[in-house]
């Protein structure tokens, strides 16, 4: 059970996330024609007009916290390094969020590989960037890691935060500002 936080403590989660897209939102999101910040922000206005809960558009906002709280190059996948960026993600959302945030951000590098090895024509659809990453990340899941991966109680946020997550690519697609997004962290966020 997470401790109960203080306003002051919810205060502090949002002003954190806000510097974060700050200070590292503008670097470029893995060889794509977005930034950090742009794709957060995309993802989380993907989740939010398809009116899902607060927990559910605060996780798209935040999936991929973890590439702004490493300091690996932008061109770490080139280099054959997987940053293990869900596995930061959830580290440091747990201590904040509750499991309805934590658990889809954790598991949606699984999900592309579920997907990969269950939906015909997913990889195919895939970025470059992300067909590459995926290698990385252990390739398509074998029938056995389906099975496990299927029984889980966040499986079906997962696979959508993950959809949201492969759209959420749009060179220049104008969306709320993150202020908008930090209203959803807000109702979220562990008291």
């Amino acid at each position: 059970m997470q401790p109960a936080k203080t306003d002051r403590d919810q205060h502090a989660c949002t002003a954190s996330i806000r510097n974060m897209f700050e200070k590292h939102g503008g670097s470029m999101y893995g060889g794509e024609a977005v930034t950090q910040q742009e794709h957060a922000l995309q993802a989380a206005w993907l989740a939010e007009q398809q009116h899902s809960s607060d927990a559910l558009v605060t996780a798209a906002l935040l999936h991929d916290v973890g590439h702004l709280l490493h300091d690996l190059p932008d061109d770490a996948p080139d280099r054959g390094i997987d940053d293990q960026h869900e596995d930061l993600a959830a580290e440091w959302l747990q201590r904040h969020f509750p499991p309805e945030v934590v658990e889809p951000v954790r598991l949606h590098v699984e999900s592309k590989r579920y997907l990969c090895a269950t939906e015909p024509g997913y990889w195919e659809a895939l970025s470059e960037p992300s067909r590459q990453s995926l290698e990385l990340q252990g390739g398509a899941m074998n029938e056995t890691e389906c099975e496990q991966f299927r029984q889980g109680e966040h499986f079906e946020a997962a696979l959508q935060l993950r959809r949201w997550d492969d759209e959420a690519k749009v060179a220049g697609l104008k969306t709320p500002a993150v202020a908008h997004f930090l209203e959803f962290v807000d109702r979220v966020v562990c008291r």
